[in-house]
């Protein structure tokens, strides 16, 4: 078996990092040595040094994936997260990449892996959003709180968490990072 990096590019890490996505899709991917199904992948965020930001596993192409926009059809990668590390990257030193998609040696890939942990134990959150809205109906509220949250999305709106039986410790997160909601404090 053989392991393999694939790199995004800061924009789509955005996208991963924002947005649960279960598999990250590749297509239009050089080369003619390609993973096989069940290979390891480290996912790793462009930019001058790369970051580990997930691993995964290759898997099949599905019917779900059947009309690739690109036109590649059954020739996309397809990489299912086993682990995501978006919100603390690890560094990544030594690792000679050749383009998008890289082999990796396998004990390259472990000692890269181990560098991530293992997962954190699950925990029950509380996450809102609130915003006041002015309707003439229930119905017509929750119609304009949708369209409010499709439009301005996670660059704008504050959502806020707190683990589940201590609300006192809600905290407001903004893409995806705590955002200061307190007018009257300052922001350094």
């Amino acid at each position: 078996m053989s392991a393999w990096a694939v790199v995004i590019s800061d924009e789509r890490y955005e996208a991963e990092r924002l947005f649960h996505h279960d598999t990250l899709e590749f297509t239009g991917l050089p080369g003619r040595h390609r993973p096989a199904n069940g290979d390891p992948v480290l996912v790793l965020r462009e930019g001058g040094s790369p970051l580990l930001v997930a691993l995964g596993r290759v898997t099949p192409y599905g019917i779900e994936q059947d009309r690739d926009p690109d036109g590649d059809g059954p020739e996309a990668l397809v990489v299912t997260y086993t682990r995501r590390v978006f919100d603390a990257p690890a560094e990544v030193d030594q690792l000679a990449l050749d383009g998008p998609l890289t082999p990796v040696d396998p004990a390259t890939y472990r000692a890269l892996a181990d560098r991530v942990g293992p997962a954190p134990d699950r925990s029950t959150w509380l996450v809102s959003l609130d915003l006041p809205i002015e309707a003439g109906s229930p119905a017509e509220a929750v119609g304009l709180f949708w369209s409010y949250v499709r439009d301005l999305g996670p660059r704008e709106l504050p959502t806020y968490v707190s683990p589940a039986g201590d609300e006192l410790a809600m905290q407001a997160f903004v893409l995806g990072a705590e955002a200061n909601q307190d007018p009257e404090e300052d922001d350094d």
